[in-house]
């Protein structure tokens, strides 16, 4: 019987109690700091072809393992680093991953040694207010590859349609809560005010 004081979720939490927590609390939030962007980014890129609840079981790992996800430290890591990282069961074990995620470091830096802020150049793709979203969920849309383009053209890897689409959704550009989700509406209401002013 169905239990009427639970509240309505999306229907990839699947009653999971880990994906309950980050549908709950992350999932959607508009996220303004460009570090955070970030790291979610890189994190989309680990989940490559695996199932989102193993990366946020190994999150902790994850951000240990490289440096709280410092762009200025990662930038740094050497194939030392590579190795060390490949032989941590903590993490998904990825050499193209973690190469990708080292040369995305040095790309956000190099956006910011050109006076390109992150997170500005990502809220600006979205016109600095979040997108409203309506069902069916795409795996990817038309700005999604506009994204993937821009990010590639700024040496970013592991950042195809696909996986931008994901990070969006997570970073709250786009909101995807089902209509009868109890989330939908607070979220919408965080994107009411720009996160990230124009220029």
């Amino acid at each position: 019987m169905l239990d009427r004081h639970l509240p309505v979720r999306c229907q990839w939490v699947q009653g999971n109690p880990v994906l309950a927590h980050y549908h709950d609390h992350e999932w959607g939030v508009p996220e303004p700091e460009g570090r955070a962007l970030w790291e979610k980014l890189m994190l989309d890129g680990f989940q490559a072809g695996l199932s989102w609840l193993t990366v946020l079981n190994k999150r902790e790992a994850f951000r240990e393992a490289f440096e709280g996800f410092d762009p200025e430290r990662v930038a740094c890591f050497t194939e030392r680093d590579v190795e060390r990282l490949l032989g941590n069961a903590g993490i998904i074990r990825s050499r193209a991953k973690i190469e990708a995620t080292i040369g995305n470091a040095r790309a956000f830096l190099h956006m910011q040694d050109q006076g390109e802020d992150f997170a500005t150049f990502c809220w600006s793709m979205v016109e600095h207010r979040p997108i409203q979203n309506s069902p069916p969920v795409p795996a990817q849309t038309p700005l999604s590859a506009a994204f993937s383009k821009a990010l590639k053209a700024r040496g970013f890897k592991f950042a195809g349609p696909t996986i931008v689409y994901a990070w969006m959704q997570a970073t709250g550009m786009v909101n995807d809560h089902a209509h009868d989700c109890h989330r939908r509406q607070t979220v919408a209401a965080m994107g009411q005010v720009p996160l990230i002013s124009r220029p």
